[in-house]
Order: structure tokens, then sequence, then C-alpha cells
């Protein structure tokens, strides 16, 4: 399997036709054929259903696409990493969506004003996924919720933020004197899961806060249906910090409720070199976690 046949299989899925595909590449048709065939004979099946002037892709060719769009992203930013590095190097990060906004754009703008010439690179996805790619070796420094279960993953940095229940300003619970977790339970309509993290869903379900079922959603999603004034759900301060500000989401006290934290670390692949470049990102990272407010730093460096 070569990068031109990964290349020619995407371009053809978009435009639709081998025809089309050829005259976009500037080939000629057979030479469209000979490469999905090739590519055919080494995947053990047909790519595609032919008939008439449209193909489609077959239930293999369904499950081979995102694989192979996903190869050629990786070789794009590849080749784009590979160009920076010869100037200032780069950085490859992953992150969590809910640490991808202020406190990893507060990193961004403190380390971009000393590092111009180094090029960042952000992927957002979940803890195992970001395992993953350090594991793979797509990223260098992944973002993840702590505790984690990876001995071949180092731990540089960890910090906790305690969690307030948020809601939106026109639920009920924000317009409540006050507020028990009785009414939490049976007032949210409905609790929205945040995935902070094994630790933080084990204590919510020691303490009945169970979210509601059927609602698995990104963090992004659970933030808007707040401010649609849909639900209740259990964030950092520092996810919804403008919010906040302008009263769109309001911070409920829950009397009873015993103080409820999210950690997260910024892991490394064990063994593995960082660069210059990516240890002064670190640097700057620790800078930004102890002067950020809401957050209690607790750095463990490994040295082994």
């Amino acid at each position: 399997m070569d990068l031109e046949q990964l290349f020619t299989f995407e371009r053809v899925v978009r435009e639709g036709s081998f025809s089309k595909a050829a005259r976009s590449l500037n080939i000629s048709q057979p030479t469209i054929s000979a490469r999905i065939q090739a590519l055919e004979n080494e995947l053990g099946g047909t790519l595609f259903t032919r008939g008439g002037r449209v193909v489609t892709l077959t239930e293999r060719g369904e499950s081979f696409l995102p694989y192979a769009r996903r190869a050629m992203s990786v070789l794009r930013e590849g080749i784009e990493a590979a160009q920076f590095a010869g100037q200032s190097g780069s950085v490859m990060l992953a992150a969590m969506q809910s640490l991808s906004g202020s406190f990893l754009a507060s990193t961004i703008e403190r380390f971009y004003a000393t590092h111009q010439r180094v090029h960042c690179f952000l992927h957002v996805a979940h803890s195992a996924e970001i395992i993953a790619m350090l594991t793979d070796g797509l990223v260098k420094l992944g973002l993840i919720s702590y505790p984690f279960l990876a001995p071949h993953i180092k731990q540089l940095l960890r910090f906790s933020e305690p969690l307030y229940l948020m809601v939106g300003e026109a639920h009920p619970l924000a317009r409540r004197p006050e507020v028990t977790l009785e009414d939490v339970r049976h007032l949210s309509n409905p609790l929205l899961s945040v995935r902070w993290g094994p630790s933080v869903d084990s204590y919510a379900e020691q303490l009945g806060l169970l979210p509601q079922p059927g609602l698995d959603l990104p963090f992004n999603t659970i933030r808007h249906l707040l401010l649609r004034g849909m639900g209740a759900a259990f964030l950092t301060r520092m996810t919804v910090a403008e919010d906040l500000d302008s009263g769109r989401i309001v911070q409920v006290e829950v009397k009873d409720l015993p103080p409820l934290y999210r950690e997260s670390a910024l892991v490394c692949l064990r063994g593995s070199t960082l660069s210059p470049a990516v240890r002064d990102f670190v640097q700057v990272m620790k800078d930004v976690a102890a002067s950020m407010p809401g957050i209690t730093r607790l750095v463990i460096e490994e040295k082994r």
C-alpha cells in the first residue's frame, strides 16, 4: 500500500466517480483504476460498487475510509512539523476539550510571546484517545484526566480544580435561596455528565448524583444546553469563566455537598526525549498553572 493509492481512494470518494477523480488529479482514468485495483487486492476485497456514472462505497470501503483519512491527515501534519522543525521546532499536543479553552489558551499565549517561530499543533480528544496518540508518537504531550492506568505514560504535572454546580441563568436552581443535594438530584432536569475521570465519577455516584442516562455529550454541547436553560452540570470555574462573568451561567452553592475536585495531568511517553521547545512549553504550563485562580497545583515530575 502506498500513499498514491490512499490519495486516489479518498479523491474517488469525494468526487463520486473515477473519471472526475482522474480529472481532479490530472492523471488518466486507467491509472486511477489501477491504483484502486492494487489497493483492493491488498485489502482483500472491493472498495467501490461500480455501476452507472456514480460509484459508492462497499461496506469494506466505508470501514476503511476513516483510517485512510486519518493516515493522510497525520502525513500532512508530519510534513508541516518537519518543515518547521528545521526552523525552531514544534510542539505536538493533545488535550481534553475541557482543558483546551482558557487554561491552554493562556499557556499558548505566554509561550508564543517568546517562541514565535515554534509551530504548535493541538488535537482535542478524550483521555484514552490521547494516550493512544502518545503511544503512536502522534503527539509529544497530553493533557488528560487523572488517575490514568498506563505505566508507559509519564506524569510531568498534576493539578486539581474544585467542581461547582453550574446552571443557566433561567434555571429554577439559579433562583432558589438555598440548594441541597436532594434538590440537585430532583430538580436538575436533567443532571448532565461531564467526563472528569473515574475518581470523580465514582465519588459522584456515592453521593447519588447520577447523570441522565442516554445523554453522553461533549463538554461544549453541555455548555450550550446550560445556556439554553436545560439541565445542570458540575464544572470548573475556568471552563465557563466568560459565561460566569456575563451572568449567563450561574454557580450554585450546594450547602451539604462535600468538596468535589477534578484532577488532570500533563503527561508524555515514558522514555521519550523532549525537544527544547517542548520542555519550554512544559515550563510555561507549570507557570500558568501556578498563577491561575482556582487551581490547586501539585507538581510531580518523575525523574526515573
